[in-house]
């Protein structure tokens, strides 16, 4: 009977996995085939994609886009994480009576979905736009400044201080240190698998992002790469091999930092502390 179940959880697996795995393999095998090949669903690797590659570079400033969406990940990254684990930090640590109450409040602006936001976020912005231009309307700025709190990370880090030794705070309070020599010298070595889980799931989050780069990014110079592929696939003949190729192209850098990362993301997302 063991023999059985074994065999009907393995067959499982596999099915699940080729399920996951198909369009990654799909993408990366239409990349190497003419745009007729594609729509005609073929399976098999071609011999096109520097073709395709060559006609992407040629049709597209690739390059640029890359880079702005390089930007506004790392940036929004960076100020994410340290946001979050301050206020993560703070809310766990520091004991206050209106604690509570602003967190579970923080929680519920989860539940406000971001199209909501757009419109006031967009008009905020356009009267910034007179008075301080590198923050106003089609600046890479505008993107990064909306998305760089959020309310999920801030939870994530709650959650994961409440693993973390506090006998090393008093220690550090006792050599002299102050809170923020605390929080720099000690909390953040030690919380460095909670710090990979946030660094993954904000930087994919950004780099991908669609919606609001859309609506506040106005000239070419400034799009990113998901807008990029999108005026790709709106054309009036859209080459897809050229498509699948950008998209391929587009996957390299999550899926990188994922796979070099991903020991820490799991130790970080089940909340360990080392």
């Amino acid at each position: 009977m063991s023999k059985v179940n074994s065999i009907i959880s393995y067959t499982v697996l596999v099915i699940a996995s080729i399920v996951s795995i198909f369009p990654f393999l799909w993408m990366i095998v239409s990349s190497t085939n003419r745009s007729a090949d594609v729509t005609q669903g073929r399976l098999l690797p071609g011999s096109h994609f520097f073709d395709n590659l060559r006609n992407l570079l040629d049709t597209v400033d690739l390059v640029p886009a890359l880079m702005n969406s390089a930007k506004i990940s790392i940036f929004t990254t960076v100020l994410a994480l340290l946001i979050a684990s301050l206020a993560g930090y703070g809310f766990e640590i520091f004991q206050s009576k209106a604690k509570d109450i602003v967190f579970n409040i923080l929680l519920l602006s989860m539940m406000i979905p971001f199209a909501a936001l757009m419109v006031p976020l967009f008009r905020m912005f356009g009267k910034i736009s007179p008075v301080a231009p590198f923050l106003g309307i089609d600046t890479l700025t505008a993107v990064v400044l909306p998305t760089v709190t959020t309310a999920f990370l801030i939870f994530f880090f709650r959650q994961s201080t409440k693993m973390f030794p506090k006998d090393i705070l008093e220690a550090g309070r006792i050599d002299g240190l102050n809170e923020l020599g605390i929080f720099f010298r000690i909390y953040v070595p030690t919380m460095k698998t909670t710090y990979a889980a946030g660094a993954i799931i904000t930087f994919m989050a950004s780099w991908n992002s669609y919606l609001w780069p859309l609506v506040v990014l106005q000239s070419p110079e400034n799009q990113t790469i998901p807008l990029l592929i999108s005026n790709l696939g709106s054309s009036y003949s859209p080459d897809f091999g050229v498509i699948m190729t950008a998209i391929v192209i587009a996957t390299l850098p999550s899926a990188l930092i994922f796979f070099i990362m991903q020991k820490h993301f799991v130790a970080g997302m089940m909340g360990s502390v080392k």
